[in-house]
């Protein structure tokens, strides 16, 4: 007992005297300029009352002393719309924060804002204050009014009357959002829809959809994480699920980052200058569905842009579908698939006639083979690929023969359309004035769609895609 006591006391006098030897620390008043990480932290949109994600801005003293900044602080103060954290500590005024010699100390921004219109900016800055001189790092914001649809156990989230929405204000789904059967939702021009993570809209049988979008002034349906990089990534969301005789008509929307896109079951689609890209499994995956499109632009889908189960009636005419991507690189990434099964939630196989036309586009890929067809035995595949530029790499994979093929008119194969960029932080599938597909559009078929998806006239030499090359 006497030995454990004296070994316990010599290990306190041992630790007193190594924190009294410990060396002093002394800081001084800064010499030079702070550096940062960043000049500016820029919030992207947020929504009223919303908080927003967390930015980080890192301050480093560059000199070989330790200094104290003598002030950090919000320049609006107490008022700011932001929202700030210095090495761990909340506030909108600090005093004498040491820093370290060559070394870094983080700050922490976010906002949760109060919307005072449809759309506005909110600004401040944290200032820097020492006797090298005041420095500042810049807060800006765009803040827009929202409403919520949020489904609870004790709210459904059902739209039970016609309902208009316009862009007045941004529209937020938490879970599920339905459109009661026979109902009908008109999306307007500007207007911003956002899914939560793992929310959705269905559209029940009989329902229609109308998203009536406008050049330079498309409707926006995407995730509600708005920082940039999160426009090149997929799975914020799930799908816009249309269900039995339901019918969406769509012009000039862009809709991206989910799972799926447009979610068809034995719908009727009309879909027109619009862009759809960026999901992890298809872009449009229809289901004994009938589709027409025009000016359609697809792109970075992880297993095929458009895929059609259980047969239909397919039109896409000018309609650029790509599929290049990075992120999902181990999947197909295929432009079209196409078969008549489709396997049901209880496992059964389900089979339905096809006739599917792609007239005046691009089917196009980093993979070596942009189209599938899975024709099933003794049913009716019938299909048109004309005056279209396609990635094929033979009969085997892409499950038909190009040359000679009655369903193959007037085609090229495995020439490089030349798109401006095809990269999804870009998405420019304009062509370069090299493109083999300039002029290679039937004159006709440009006369069905005279005007491309920016409003240029087609209607001489034509050019394959959604965009004519001027």
């Amino acid at each position: 007992m006497k030995f454990k006591l004296l070994l316990a006391f010599s290990f306190w006098i041992l630790l007193m005297t190594l924190s009294c030897n410990k060396d002093d620390i002394s800081f001084d008043a800064p010499s030079q300029q702070l550096s940062f990480s960043r000049d500016t932290v820029f919030c992207d949109t947020v929504y009223h009352q919303v908080r927003s994600e967390t930015y980080v801005v890192k301050v480093y003293n560059n000199e070989d002393k330790d200094i104290l900044i003598p002030g950090i602080r919000l320049e609006k103060g107490a008022a700011s719309l932001y929202k700030i954290n210095v090495d761990g500590k909340p506030g909108y005024d600090f005093k004498n924060v040491p820093l370290r010699k060559k070394d870094s100390l983080y700050i922490f921004v976010e906002i949760a804002p109060e919307a005072t219109g449809p759309e506005a900016i909110a600004e401040d800055k944290v200032l820097f204050d020492s006797p090298a001189g005041q420095q500042h790092v810049t807060l800006f914001s765009v803040v827009q009014d929202a409403e919520f649809f949020i489904q609870t156990p004790s709210n459904p989230n059902v739209i039970t009357n016609h309902t208009v929405w316009n862009n007045d204000k941004a529209k937020i789904i938490y879970g599920d959002l339905t459109v009661n059967p026979n109902v009908v939702l008109d999306i307007q021009p500007g207007t911003k829809v956002y899914f939560h993570k793992n929310s959705g809209m269905k559209i029940a049988s009989g329902a229609t959809l109308n998203i009536n979008g406008a050049l330079n002034n498309e409707v926006i349906l995407r995730g509600d994480r708005n920082d940039p990089r999160y426009d090149t990534i997929p799975k914020n969301w799930n799908s816009i699920k249309m269900d039995v005789n339901s019918t969406l008509n769509m012009n000039y929307a862009r809709l991206f980052g989910g799972t799926r896109g447009l979610e068809m079951k034995q719908t009727n689609a009309t879909i027109n200058n619009s862009f759809i890209h960026t999901f992890q499994e298809y872009g449009i995956y229809a289901i004994a569905s009938s589709v027409n499109a025009a000016n359609l632009v697809m792109n970075n889908c992880g297993e095929s842009g458009i895929g059609i189960f259980k047969g239909g009636n397919h039109n896409y005419i000018h309609s650029t579908i790509a599929n290049y991507s990075d992120t999902m690189s181990a999947l197909n990434r295929i432009g079209i698939f196409a078969t008549n099964e489709w396997t049901n939630d209880s496992g059964q196989k389900e089979q339905g006639a096809l006739v599917l036309n792609v007239r005046n586009s691009i089917v196009y890929s980093d993979r070596d083979n942009s189209v599938n067809f899975e024709q099933t035995p003794g049913q009716q595949f019938n299909f048109l690929l004309q005056n279209c530029l396609i990635k094929y790499s033979g009969a085997t994979e892409a499950g038909f023969t190009f040359d000679g093929s009655p369903g193959v008119v007037q085609c090229l194969k495995n020439q490089d359309p030349l798109f401006v960029n095809y990269f999804t932080a870009h998405q420019n599938l304009r062509v370069k004035q090299n493109s083999p597909a300039i002029n290679k559009g039937n004159v006709a078929i440009a006369g069905t769609v005279p005007f491309d998806i920016v409003n240029v006239s087609r209607t001489t030499n034509p050019t394959s895609g959604a965009y004519q090359y001027q």
